[in-house]
């Protein structure tokens, strides 16, 4: 109904207000007639749709997939040549800057690779190429020591196997097919001389086949933080896939030294030994040229030679309660250089006095 123009002002506004709430009114009940049939639709729409790969899908995008975390852990975690995690190795060895080093003693025909550090605190005296990986030949055989004296006694019996007696390169040459020999002996006869035959025998033995036994190396290397280290045989022999740095070589050589039956024999020159031949007795002399020239407070450890590997050397010496250990990789003369460098460290960072010393050829 129209408000006629005569009704009074104020009965005007009073039928005005009311129409704006009945208006009101009649959209409030429309919105609640209204809401039931959303909320209808809403339950309807949460029953019918696939929540379950929502929330798969949901839950990739909120945690890693397991691969994902595999690969992430991969990136940042430190592996050995052969894949392996590493351990932290056995001395703390500063390598980062070679001007730092208190050595400088060059070369006219230098090594590949070297390294001299003091035994006792693993500080770095002289470096050259310290990290590169390089052939190191029968310098493998400080590995294959280290497994043997920590897994047999000295007395153990050591079969000669066939492979072991017709392997090539530098044997003890007289191993007798088919028969035991003290294992001790055979680890004088793979230090001393270095006998690959020696190696293949006491890899054998310790761990069934030589395969078992290289996978043991690699394992170990890994255990001691040798990130340069790969082992393709028990002897080094053969060169494909057998490498290490002059920085993981002088680890070890921290390691070896420590073991009072490879220091026993890596100190010896000469050896009579008991064994199972014709006359019952085996001889046997170290290859080591500062043994061999002897060099005042030498202590070991292992030379090794083949074409791609050069002549190599770890060398370890003590004087006056300091002990040192040098590691010459495709060295023209190991022992010249090596005499040369720790009589260096000897004099010139521990301010010792020179000592006599026999000649020494210049090609030793």
């Amino acid at each position: 109904m129209n408000s006629s123009p005569f009704m009074p002002p104020s009965r005007r506004r009073s039928r005005e207000a009311a129409r704006r709430r009945r208006r009101r009114r009649r959209r409030l009940l429309g919105g609640t007639a209204i809401l039931p049939l959303i909320l209808a639709a809403a339950v309807i729409l949460m029953l019918t749709r696939p929540w379950s790969t929502h929330t798969a899908a949901a839950a990739s995008h909120s945690r890693p997939h397991p691969k994902a975390t595999q690969a992430t852990s991969h990136r940042t975690e430190r592996l050995s040549a052969t894949g392996l995690p590493l351990g932290r190795a056995p001395l703390p060895l500063n390598l980062s800057d070679p001007r730092a080093d208190p050595l400088h003693l060059g070369f006219h025909e230098p090594p590949s690779a070297g390294l001299v550090i003091d035994l006792s605190s693993g500080r770095v005296l002289w470096q050259r190429n310290a990290l590169t990986r390089l052939r190191i030949a029968s310098l493998t055989k400080m590995m294959t020591a280290l497994l043997t004296v920590k897994s047999s006694p000295p007395d153990a019996p050591v079969l000669i196997t066939k492979q072991a007696e017709e392997t090539s390169g530098s044997k003890v040459g007289v191993l007798p097919l088919g028969h035991h020999v003290r294992l001790e002996t055979l680890l004088y006869g793979l230090l001393l001389p270095s006998g690959n035959d020696a190696a293949v025998a006491l890899a054998q033995h310790v761990a069934g086949t030589e395969h078992r036994f290289v996978k043991d190396m690699n394992a170990e290397a890994a255990h001691l933080g040798l990130g340069c280290t790969r082992y393709s045989s028990p002897s080094g022999y053969y060169n494909t896939h057998n490498y290490s740095c002059a920085a993981d070589l002088a680890e070890l050589a921290s390691i070896d030294i420590r073991q009072p039956r490879i220091a026993q024999v890596t100190r010896t020159y000469t050896a009579i030994l008991p064994f199972p031949i014709k006359g019952g007795k085996l001889y046997l002399y170290n290859n080591n040229p500062l043994l061999i020239y002897g060099y005042p407070g030498v202590t070991g450890m292992k030379t090794g030679e083949t074409i791609e590997a050069g002549r190599c050397l770890v060398a370890t010496a003590e004087r006056h309660g300091v002990r040192l250990a040098v590691v010459l990789l495709h060295s023209p003369a190991p022992g010249t250089q090596a005499r040369d460098l720790l009589d260096d460290a000897f004099r010139n960072v521990y301010h010792q006095r020179p000592v006599p010393e026999p000649a020494m050829p210049a090609d030793a």
